[in-house]
């Protein structure tokens, strides 16, 4: 539990989030459209919708041919490209009753050059020493709040009230989070929770910000399997960084794990430029190890292309959805094991060594008798790997192949070259 009292709710502990970028996910990229992709995304295992912003887009000093999406016009309406507010309503209904939580994208450090409120109040902004709408991150086409006025705090809490009670979601991600004073953030959840209790998502990894928020971003990682996979660290380095994560956060607040999302695809590359073929392995990481798993539009595809981020740029479906049957067994075994619960202290998580720990990455994670024994084999070479722990006693499945196992008698796998396997003990 956060100092500030606040406790995540049930359901998140066996849950998932699934980044949805509406303007390149459909040829129409509207509301709409993308509704006709539940049941799929359903079938898949999403559990939490999250929208990047739905808001207009400023256009005033606008990037490209539409914009950034994280450059709002107004807070309180969605961007006519999308459809329109009682669209989104319905969506959100659709996804409720199919049993998904839907969460939003909130800007709440900026907004665009001409948003609403630099007309009706202009006070509400910083300004720099010519009395002119700055930022002071050097992001030329957007503007900072001023968080020191009272009345403009007050005003952004009742825009995000104003989409709780308006379109019942279920919570926010909220964008560069750190850069909003800490205060505001618990302040804002006070204020919300009395309307509903809600999941709160921070782009960030400053530890006091658990002060507020349920989840923060698990960056750091993202970028050491990242230097793994180019050879500027090893497996070494990964349980470094693990320990350190474990050793800081609290128990129950939730890391987010994963390995790609809309400013890593579109400015740094896809999962596949960036890992190779240590895509898939990272992946199995990404929703086994304890948190919660995050993935981007068209992952399931997979996607092998960087979209752009000011223009139209859709997805290239080509209907075949080849890893949804991947995303599927793992979302699955996540929100139905009791050992994959994220965030949770009676799971525990207990890294597995043998006989070839520069290339295998295992772990076994418990919560009582009930156990999942991950086995990631992150070189290009074929091998057997073994071990001697005695935690791992049992009889095992794996999730993919359905071959049983009893490591009661012998611990050891075959594993193929950046191979992974995922049992689940009997």
């Amino acid at each position: 539990m956060a100092s500030s009292g606040f406790v995540p709710l049930s359901w998140t502990h066996h849950s998932n989030i699934y980044e949805v970028n509406l303007r390149q996910y459909t040829l129409e990229g509207s509301f709409n459209a993308f509704a006709r992709e539940l049941p799929r995304l359903q079938n898949m295992g999403v559990q939490i919708l999250w929208f990047m912003p739905i808001t207009p887009i400023a256009i005033d000093k606008r990037k490209g041919t539409l914009g950034s999406y994280y450059a709002c016009g107004d807070y309180t309406s969605t961007n006519p490209e999308y459809g329109s507010l009682d669209d989104f309503r319905q969506l959100v209904q659709q996804a409720h009753e199919l049993g998904m939580k839907v969460i939003i994208d909130w800007v709440a450090n900026h907004t665009g050059y001409g948003h609403t409120w630099t007309l009706t109040h202009p006070e509400y902004f910083r300004k720099n020493e010519r009395g002119e709408f700055y930022d002071a991150n050097g992001w030329d086409d957007v503007i900072d709040l001023d968080y020191t006025n009272v009345d403009m705090r007050h005003a952004m809490m009742d825009a995000m009230d104003f989409w709780v009670r308006e379109t019942d979601i279920d919570g926010f991600r909220c964008d560069m989070a750190m850069l909003v004073p800490l205060d505001f953030w618990v302040e804002a959840r006070r204020q919300l929770d009395q309307r509903k209790k809600l999941f709160w998502l921070a782009e960030c990894e400053e530890l006091n910000y658990h002060d507020a928020f349920d989840a923060t971003y698990a960056w750091e990682w993202m970028h050491k399997i990242e230097d793994f996979a180019k050879g500027k660290t090893d497996i070494g380095g990964l349980d470094w960084l693990l320990n350190k994560i474990d050793s800081s956060y609290p128990p129950t607040a939730f890391k987010v794990w994963f390995t790609s999302n809309h400013d890593e695809n579109s400015w740094n590359g896809t999962e596949y430029e960036k890992y190779g073929n240590l895509a898939l392995p990272f992946a199995v990481f990404s929703i086994t190890w304890n948190g919660m798993p995050m993935i981007y539009s068209g992952q399931e595809s997979p996607n092998n292309k960087r979209l752009a981020f000011f223009d139209k740029d859709t997805i290239n479906w080509n209907g075949q959805y080849a890893l949804h049957g991947f995303y599927k067994k793992l979302l699955t075994l996540h929100a139905t094991h009791p050992a994959a619960r994220g965030a949770d202290p009676a799971v525990k998580t207990t890294r597995i060594h043998g006989n070839a720990d520069q290339q295998v990455f295992a772990f076994l994670r418990q919560n009582g008798e009930e156990a999942i024994l991950v086995l990631l084999n992150l070189s290009g070479q074929e091998l057997f790997f073994q071990w001697n722990d005695t935690h791992t006693d049992g009889l095992y499945e794996e999730i993919f192949s359905g071959e049983w196992t009893d490591f009661s008698i012998k611990k050891g796998v075959h594993l193929h070259a950046w191979g992974y396997k995922v049992l689940v003990k009997l």
